[in-house]
């Protein structure tokens, strides 16, 4: 009998480095909202990847980086926890960008743990080999990483020889998940995340990041469509101008293009409601951050 082996892997490094663009491209469906802005991601997402031979459970992290609110503190403590909770973790570095002050941060942690660290150097399109070299020695002189892999997530490149690389530090053991789960997030987290992802693309400046979407209702509809309805929380009434637009132009182009996203996942027609409200300075205030659903007392 084949033995089967199955375990976690936690994608940890600074904001922006590609690390939601790894996950979606590792398990083949998008999870997690992709953007050029950093810090996009917010919570732990979960994402499965399932062979005949092996289980992957890959968990994605906010980036590391020093936080200047409430938002933020939460964020950096979900990054952190799963460095104690995986059997190996992708410390996913972008290699267009020199390293600095917040690499140093992060490598600081890793030698305090002794989870193996796999080097995933990202981006290697955006570099030539003698800069792909330089980086991948800095990294080197600074940990002792159980495997490097280079690769460019946007594209694809290398990303197919990772998990052979991850099977290596994974102990022999169950599925943990049903072959045919992809996340273990719920409907209207994924609904949620791909509106704030249009909302990102859609917007500029300090805009971005005092949003927060909140999926009041989801109900199928007789017509066969699937009803979303869903709230754009800003932190100001200037930030909620600026969302809807002239005359609705932007808020309507935000929900059409979020409603093609759900349509690609779920398979199904839908009908958005999209609405903005404002909810002061909810990311400098814990109760704020708890209604929205980033709640640091659930992290371990």
């Amino acid at each position: 009998m084949v033995e089967y082996f199955s375990g976690f892997a936690g994608l940890i490094g600074r904001p922006n480095a590609g690390k939601s663009t790894l996950l979606n491209r590792l398990v083949g469906h998008k999870i997690a909202i992709m953007s050029e802005k950093p810090q996009t991601t917010r919570n732990k997402i979960l994402g499965v990847l399932t062979t005949d031979t092996y289980q992957i459970v890959f968990l994605d992290t906010p980036g590391i980086h020093k936080p200047i609110h409430q938002l933020g503190e939460y964020m950096v403590a979900v990054a952190r926890s799963t460095l104690g909770e995986v059997d190996v973790i992708l410390y996913v570095v972008d290699v267009a960008v020199p390293p600095g002050p917040g690499e140093e941060y992060i490598i600081a942690q890793l030698k305090e743990v002794a989870t193996p660290v796999i080097l995933v150097l990202n981006k290697i399109d955006l570099v030539d080999d003698a800069v792909l070299r330089e980086r991948e020695e800095f990294f080197r002189s600074r940990l002792d990483f159980k495997a490097v892999q280079a690769v460019s997530a946007l594209e694809g490149t290398n990303v197919a020889a990772l998990p052979e690389i991850i099977l290596k530090f994974l102990p022999p053991g169950p599925q943990y998940y049903p072959p045919d789960m992809i996340t273990d997030q719920p409907e209207k987290f994924i609904i949620a995340e791909l509106i704030r992802e249009q909302v990102l693309h859609a917007t500029r400046e300090e805009v971005p990041h005092a949003v927060a979407v909140v999926v009041e209702e989801i109900a199928e509809r007789p017509n066969g469509f699937l009803y979303v309805d869903a709230v754009i929380y800003v932190e100001r009434e200037s930030q909620k101008g600026i969302i809807i637009g002239e005359g609705g132009g932007r808020l309507k182009g935000i929900g059409t293009a979020a409603r093609r996203e759900m349509e690609a996942l779920l398979g199904s027609k839908i009908f958005l409601n999209l609405r903005v409200r404002v909810k002061k300075n909810w990311r400098r205030e814990e109760l704020a951050l708890r209604q929205l659903g980033y709640d640091r007392r659930l992290i371990q």
